[in-house]
């Protein structure tokens, strides 16, 4: 499994999405449409994904080979 961190490409907002989806193998169109559908449930997964946001850290940059 991939290692958790929000991506610098394929990210629509804050790449919270994109990251799970690299983490469990599945396309960010497809955790996209889970959480779009979660949010018609009762509970917190807004503030989660705000949480998640925060507290993700940023995809580093590839490193230039000289």
């Amino acid at each position: 499994m991939a290692a958790l961190a929000r991506p610098r490409d394929g990210r629509m907002i804050g790449g919270v999405c994109a990251a799970l989806a690299r983490r469990f193998g599945t396309s960010a169109t497809t955790m996209r449409v889970i959480f779009l559908v979660s949010c018609l449930l009762p509970g917190p997964q807004f503030l989660l994904y705000l949480a998640l946001w925060l507290l993700l850290p940023a995809e580093k940059p590839a490193s230039a080979a000289w």
